[in-house]
């Protein structure tokens, strides 16, 4: 369940955030007001997401989800009872995606335009340009963002514990929520302390071997 949670949100945000830079890179009217919208949800508490999610849009019966569903002749669907790891995945990456999309538009902002102009004129057209041009550019900052999601992710329990307490059954327990009902729940102290060792360890490793791709993605780059 952490791999499944960690590598769905990382996949989401890292494809949102670099539409949206993306999307956003390019000049329009009310642009700033725009970013401020699309930025909101990452300043917005963990458990206060979980609850909005829940009660205002995913519940079946007062949800907006349920509302527009039965506007359209269709069943509603309780999302967190039928598709609970998927909510889950949905409200997590609904708050990550604003810090990817900042990391990666700041380093698209950095981009060379004459780049682009200059593929323009060689005849490339956009979706050239994008994986020629943008994506090998951003390729140092999506490093970073997936280094410091994966760090964070490891951690998630407010929304779990919000939403659905690590259920139906087991369905939705990642390894923080586990230690969390090992420990407080059914006060096995031991094997919650055993739990809690080895989630640090396992953050210290992935930490480990993301720095170090981080490392050698900018000593190539200073090769080149």
């Amino acid at each position: 369940n952490t791999a499944l949670l960690i590598g769905s949100v990382l996949a989401i945000s890292v494809i949102g955030g670099t539409l949206l830079a993306v999307l956003f890179d390019q000049p329009s009217r009310g642009r700033g007001i725009a970013r401020l919208l699309v930025i909101g949800p990452f300043f917005v508490m963990p458990t206060v997401a979980a609850l909005i999610w829940k009660n205002m849009i995913m519940h079946p019966v007062y949800g907006i989800l349920a509302y527009v569903m039965r506007h359209l002749g269709l069943e509603p669907i309780d999302w967190l009872a039928e598709y609970p790891m998927l909510s889950v995945i949905i409200i997590v990456a609904w708050q990550w995606i604003p810090f990817a999309f900042l990391i990666l538009l700041t380093a698209l902002q950095s981009l060379d335009h004459d780049q682009k102009e200059a593929a323009q004129l060689d005849g490339a057209g956009p979706v050239r340009i994008f994986f020629y041009i943008v994506l090998p550019h951003l390729k140092r900052a999506i490093t970073v963002v997936i280094m410091i999601e994966t760090i964070f992710l490891l951690s998630v329990f407010a929304e779990i514990f919000t939403t659905t307490a690590g259920g139906p059954g087991t369905a939705t327990t990642n390894l923080t929520f586990l230690v969390y009902a090992i420990g407080l729940q059914q006060f096995d102290i031991g094997i919650a302390s055993a739990g809690g060792i080895f989630a640090v360890v396992l953050a210290n490793i992935v930490s480990f071997f993301l720095v170090r791709m981080l490392a050698r993605n900018l000593k190539g780059v200073n090769e080149k």
